[in-house]
């Protein structure tokens, strides 16, 4: 299984669409824009739900399922949110097809125009609180802590895969409050349950912080995100959460009786994250062998490659085996022996190297004979010879260790791409030269910040909380600035 990876150095972007498709993980659909995700791939995704879902539901929150559908009516009531999507969103205008008179196949049915036509959800705040309203009357039903796990399509041009493609999965939660202090509450502690998944699951150092004016989720008092940083010096927002003020709670009119029998509008918040944190796990970790997968997340922790002549050798080896397969999976790791008399043991190699399997084992007669495994690990490719008795403490200590190598290796590189300048002219060079991210004073107007843009084609990932708050001057205008920024060019 021939690997034939373009070269990170030579073309990342080329480099990361050949890793997808040949690591199984997707591939493009028949329809434009869409992508099919592979089991492999699927299997990924499907630990990240299982451990973000835990989280969720360790701080009260509760899963529930909304319509795909939404009436153009419910997102035109929120301004800035209706706004903010108008120029992405996918409309449902007609209810039926037939058979054209002429022969000619399928056609629109002309006479099966909907009265109001239904938006394909690209968020689902306005169906969330339409149905909101009918739930809370009083303060005795807040918090309500709702998330839904879902698929929206927001229309795009230029597609990617896993990074932007027409449709994508996610989860999205939404949830109301009695004070604005719990709303506010709620998306800090979003935000930190995400950043926490991202550094301790997927080993992704993160940056916390919040938006600026322009960068906000349309509809949002107040946008806080986490931003990673990718092996080619681009940024990536690998999830957001929102307070929204009263605004949606005004526009659906959801309001509710407090102690003091007064009516009051809810304070309300909404956060999601997708499968673009797959593009983020993919670009942060994996070489020009392959992926390289934080164990966490492997859908195959262990891979065994018996090296054999003949059946009764592979007979041999799959009894000596059996016993470990079942400790290891007992202790709740996923394993697999492989054991196809299809593929040579080379073939083998390359495939789980190519599918970032944290740890591979193989043994042979010489193995068995000697009481051997040899051991390689994924993120370093480094081999030893181990004992039999001593492999599962080996294995219990590669899954520990490779998911802080990898983790410090990533955050690593990304303390040594923040880049503090105070001229306008060395920003762009290092932006050129370096890339990363770049820290730098701005004076907080949106017509710098939109001047920027369009100059260097970099823009504001995050204000971070963890900013030692130094005044200074913007490297544009001159003029005061509270604190640095943290500028790069994203996906």
């Amino acid at each position: 299984m021939g690997k034939n990876l373009t070269k990170r150095s030579e073309d990342y972007s080329k480099w990361y669409n050949e890793l997808v498709v040949k690591a199984d993980l997707a591939e493009n659909s028949g329809v434009r824009g869409c992508m099919v995700i592979k089991p492999y791939g699927f299997a990924i995704w499907e630990k990240m739900q299982a451990g973000l879902d835990k989280m969720f539901k360790e701080t009260g929150h509760e899963n529930a399922y909304f319509p795909l559908f939404i009436p153009k009516s419910y997102l035109s009531k929120e301004a800035s949110h209706v706004e903010g999507f108008a120029k992405e969103c996918a409309v449902v205008t007609h209810y039926r097809l037939k058979n054209a008179e002429d022969g000619s196949g399928i056609i629109v049915d002309p006479n099966a125009k909907l009265e109001e036509e239904l938006i394909v959800r690209p968020t689902s705040e306005t169906i969330i609180w339409d149905t909101f309203r009918k739930w809370i009357q009083s303060y005795r039903d807040l918090p309500l802590l709702i998330n839904q796990w879902a698929n929206v399509v927001r229309w795009e041009m230029r597609t990617r895969l896993f990074l932007r493609t027409t449709e994508f999965l996610w989860q999205e939660g939404h949830t109301a409050h009695v004070t604005e202090k719990e709303a506010i509450d709620e998306a800090e502690t979003i935000l930190h349950l995400y950043a926490d998944f991202a550094e301790n699951h997927m080993a992704v150092p993160v940056i916390k912080g919040v938006k600026t004016e322009s960068e906000r989720f349309a509809g949002a008092v107040e946008t806080y995100c986490i931003e990673a940083l990718m092996q080619d010096g681009k940024a990536l927002q690998a999830g957001t959460s929102h307070f929204l003020g009263q605004n949606f709670a005004k526009a659906f009119d959801v309001k509710f009786a407090s102690k003091e029998g007064k009516q009051e509008y809810v304070w309300a918040t909404s956060w999601g994250v997708s499968t673009r944190l797959m593009g983020a796990l993919i670009m942060t970790h994996s070489d020009d062998n392959g992926l390289v997968l934080p164990p966490k997340l492997a859908p195959i922790q262990v891979v065994i490659v018996p090296i054999y002549k003949g059946l009764e050798q592979l007979d041999a080896i799959s009894e000596k085996v059996d016993p470990l397969v079942k400790e290891l999976r007992a202790k709740g790791y996923s394993v697999k022996f492989d054991n196809r008399d299809t593929h040579k043991p080379g073939f083998k190699f390359n495939e789980y190297e190519l599918k970032g399997v944290p740890v591979r084992l193989a043994i042979g007669q010489r193995d068995m004979e000697n009481g051997t495994y040899e051991v390689a690990r994924r993120d370093t490719l480094e081999k030893e010879t181990v004992p039999m008795d001593e492999v599962v403490s080996k294995i219990e200590f590669l899954m520990e260790d490779i998911q802080k190598n990898i983790y410090t290796k990533a955050f690593e590189y990304r303390q040594a791409h923040i880049t503090e300048v105070d001229s306008y002219e060395e920003f762009k060079k290092v932006l050129e030269a370096k890339g990363g991210f770049i820290a730098a004073h701005w004076d907080g107007t949106i017509a710098t910040e939109d001047r920027i843009k369009e100059e260097t084609k970099a823009t504001i990932r995050c204000i971070p909380f963890e900013s030692t708050a130094v005044e200074g001057k913007c490297m544009v205008t001159g003029e005061p600035s509270k604190q640095r920024v943290l500028f790069a060019k994203a996906y």
